[in-house]
């Protein structure tokens, strides 16, 4: 199955597909033009895409078993030939050469509309997700190597829902396992979301409260807290007092220009271990948010939104989700970290007008990553 690549929306409506003249045979491959300038086809076409596609994944068997190279999320590109003696022998040089000048052609072509190629299937699945103890199990970093696909849903139902919906995360599976519930504070002066456990208990005061997410004034900054004490209450060692579990910076946009959200995450460093670092700040003075301003990024982590890709033919900022996002929105995202690419920490986006898909992965647990999403539900003043 191709993986596919959504809109990432600049103004939150799907962008209509844009007409483009077609190019002259070739124009898109210079290192083949010699001797294939009249093969080269349009790359302006979905449907020669999709043929392309086709063909490329019915080649003979030999050309595509052997060394592969990984350059992202689910996608495989074929190297062949390379460093596989005994297979070129097979080959003449002919057949080689001709295989080669096909393969760069299609991936010159293809890469301007879809940016990946899927050569192989989708990695396999991760492992079935269990726990015994729910409380434990949000709060605990994903396991190495495993992506926890989750679902998000939203409620507006009730008098007030429209301003105060309900936001609900389970586990993407079979079973639909309920993982947390969150939702929007009355009568607070900033953005303040309750998150619990369960879901017909949404206080403050109650025993299944989990954390919360604050952010400030403008709505462009949050911070992420567990169920510990504020510090003003806690122990003089600060051994009871609140964790800051994250921050969620949204870059300002004060010229109005419009384009996708950048957004960059703080998030506490891991030991030797695999354990979260405690991040216990006796003042906001000493919180996430304010390490990150005066860069003090000691045991911190930080993260940012992957940068989408402005696609010709759709006349908008796509990202290759792997077909777990379907529907084009501003909320839709991808959290990485700036050494690593194409390690997706966190994904996010639309299916439904009230159904998004989360899928996270180490060092985030599941309360940070429904955090993160519901930050931007928030509206942000200076952002949009």
């Amino acid at each position: 199955k191709k993986p596919e690549s959504t809109p990432a929306e600049t103004n939150g409506t799907e962008a209509k597909p844009k007409k483009t003249k077609s190019k002259k045979s070739g124009d898109s491959c210079p290192a083949a033009q010699s001797t294939a300038e009249s093969s080269c086809p349009d790359v302006t076409s979905l449907r020669f895409c999709q043929s392309v596609y086709t063909t490329l994944t019915n080649l003979p068997h030999r050309w595509r078993e052997g060394e592969e190279e990984e350059t992202g999320e689910g996608q495989r590109i074929n190297r062949e030939g390379e460093g596989n003696q005994k297979e070129s022998e097979k080959c003449s040089k002919e057949e080689e050469d001709g295989f080669w000048l096909q393969t760069m052609i299609i991936m010159v072509n293809v890469s301007k509309i879809t940016s990946l190629i899927p050569l192989k299937e989708e990695r396999a699945p991760s492992p079935p997700i269990e726990f015994d103890n729910l409380e434990e199990f949000v709060l605990q970093p994903a396991q190495q190597g495993v992506t926890v696909k989750c679902k998000v849903t939203r409620d507006k139902r009730g008098m007030d829902r429209g301003l105060y919906p309900t936001y609900y995360l389970h586990l993407d599976n079979e079973k639909k396992v309920f993982l947390l519930a969150g939702r929007k504070r009355k009568k607070s002066t900033t953005s303040n979301y309750l998150i619990s456990i369960d879901p017909t208990d949404l206080s403050r005061g109650g025993e299944n409260f989990i954390g919360k997410l604050r952010s400030n004034l403008m709505g462009t900054k949050f911070t992420v807290f567990d169920n510990a004490l504020h510090p003003d209450r806690a122990l003089p060692d600060m051994s009871n007092a609140r964790q800051e579990l994250a921050a969620i910076i949204y870059e300002t946009n004060v010229l109005g220009m419009k384009g996708p959200r950048r957004m960059i995450v703080i998030i506490p460093g891991m030991n030797k271990d695999g354990e979260r670092v405690p991040i216990r700040p006796r003042s906001e003075n000493d919180g996430l948010l304010i390490r990150q301003q005066n860069r003090n990024m000691e045991n911190l982590i930080e993260l940012r939104n992957k940068t989408p890709v402005w696609n010709e033919e759709t006349a908008s900022h796509v990202l290759n989700f792997n077909g777990r996002v379907t529907q084009a929105s501003i909320k839709n995202f991808q959290i990485v970290h700036n050494k690593d690419q194409d390690y997706i920490v966190m994904q996010f986006g639309r299916v439904a007008d009230d159904a998004f898909t989360l899928d996270y992965r180490y060092p985030l647990c599941a309360v940070q990553a429904f955090a993160i999403a519901l930050s931007s539900f928030d509206g942000k003043i200076a952002c949009e």
